[in-house]
């Protein structure tokens, strides 16, 4: 990949953008449970910074998709995965879809807003029965005239409880698992939604997220997004921007991380000498650091093949595998290096290694990954 002066003001700006409005405040939200989504995502509005590939008829900037990798990168350098998380829900993972296939009156009605950071949205496919299993997924949308009748739950949803709209997965007719499915933008103010308080989890604790339940929603059909019962082909398309997101936003978190353990081992000193003097802590910091350049040029590689439109979806999982897993050596490795300082609820080392556990379950498990890169190697015995 070939960057341009144009890339690396994106990066600078990117790089400006966490040390400022980031940053300072991780600290707060993480106590607070949650983080101001529609103030944060308004200034990166004003900056161009939510629609970056996005159509430049609504308001995005019309770029190929290494610029937003180049945004990914930078914003993953923030001291904690909540806020990088929320922002990717809003650029990779609720839009993409919208922005290919939805009608011009939807996307004005919903993706400009989204792109000016004047609204947040949310992704509605899991289920508490349906995580990685995306086609067991029991929501469902009937048609009753010009409308949609929807019913159902979703789990796990982050940005839900400050969400502005949901692009939802659900079953829309009575056919094929694969082939029965429709994305449909649902404004979660529509009467009939109920959302949960935010969830309690392990990690990315300045993140929220809810339970959505559905009671007789009714939407308009028109907010449905291209056609329908095609909502499963156009949501495993979203999911490989949202891996190579996921990869790409690990790389220079990762390596603060790695930074700042460096910088500890040179403080810190044991029997006489700083921690940093001894070889095996070199190497295990060398071997880290040489796994985040092998998938540096792994995600890179995907996202070239995305920008000539060819199917990115092998290295992409390759990529968010490698992402989720080395995220848990960096940061395993790194906290014993801290001693009794790592096992400290805000060392950063310490946010890192409880926020980044779920890369390996969100977005499609490693299991998920591991069955596709076998299905793409032909492995699978054939049936008879």
């Amino acid at each position: 990949m070939q960057f341009t002066e144009e890339h690396n003001a994106l990066r600078k700006t990117v790089h400006d953008f966490v040390n400022q409005e980031m940053d300072p405040f991780i600290d707060e939200w993480e106590h607070e449970g949650i983080a101001p989504l529609h103030s944060l995502f308004k200034k990166m509005g004003n900056l161009g910074l939510l629609g970056i590939q996005k159509p430049e008829a609504y308001g995005g900037a019309g770029l190929d998709y290494s610029y937003n990798l180049v945004f990914a990168e930078e914003i993953g350098r923030a001291y904690g995965g909540s806020i990088p998380m929320a922002i990717g829900v809003q650029t990779d993972m609720a839009t993409p879809a919208l922005a290919r296939f939805g009608s011009d009156e939807l996307k004005r009605e919903f993706l400009a807003p989204a792109i000016t950071g004047d609204m947040v949205a949310c992704i509605g496919v899991s289920e508490p029965g349906a995580g990685s299993d995306v086609a067991g997924l029991k929501t469902t949308a009937r048609t009753d005239g010009d409308d949609f009748i929807i019913n159902g739950t979703k789990m796990w949803i982050t940005n839900a409880t400050q969400a502005d709209w949901v692009c939802l997965l659900a079953n829309t007719s009575d056919g094929q698992v694969h082939a029965n499915k429709s994305l449909i933008i649902v404004p979660l103010n529509t009467p009939g939604i109920t959302i949960s308080k935010p969830l309690n989890k392990l990690g990315m604790r300045a993140s929220d997220t809810g339970q959505i339940f559905f009671d007789d929603v009714r939407v308009p059909k028109r907010f449905l997004i291209g056609d329908e019962n095609k909502g499963f082909t156009m949501q495993m398309m979203q999911f490989q921007e949202e891996r190579m997101y996921a990869a790409a936003s690990a790389l220079k978190g990762m390596e603060r991380i790695i930074s700042d353990t460096i910088e500890w081992a040179k403080d810190r000193h044991t029997f006489g000498q700083p921690v940093i003097n001894n070889q095996a802590v070199h190497f295990k910091i060398a071997e880290l650091q040489s796994e985040i350049e092998a998938l540096r040029a792994l995600t890179w590689q995907a996202c070239q093949d995305h920008i000539e439109g060819k199917d990115a979806t092998y290295l992409a999982s390759i990529a968010k595998l490698k992402s989720g897993r080395l995220w848990r050596q960096v940061t395993d490795g790194c906290l014993q290096y801290w001693g009794g300082m790592g096992f400290m609820w805000d060392n950063p080392v310490a946010r890192a290694y409880r926020d980044t556990r779920i890369l390996s379950i969100a977005g499609g498990s490693d299991e998920m990954m591991l069955g596709i890169i076998a299905k793409y190697m032909d492995i699978f015995p054939k049936r008879r």
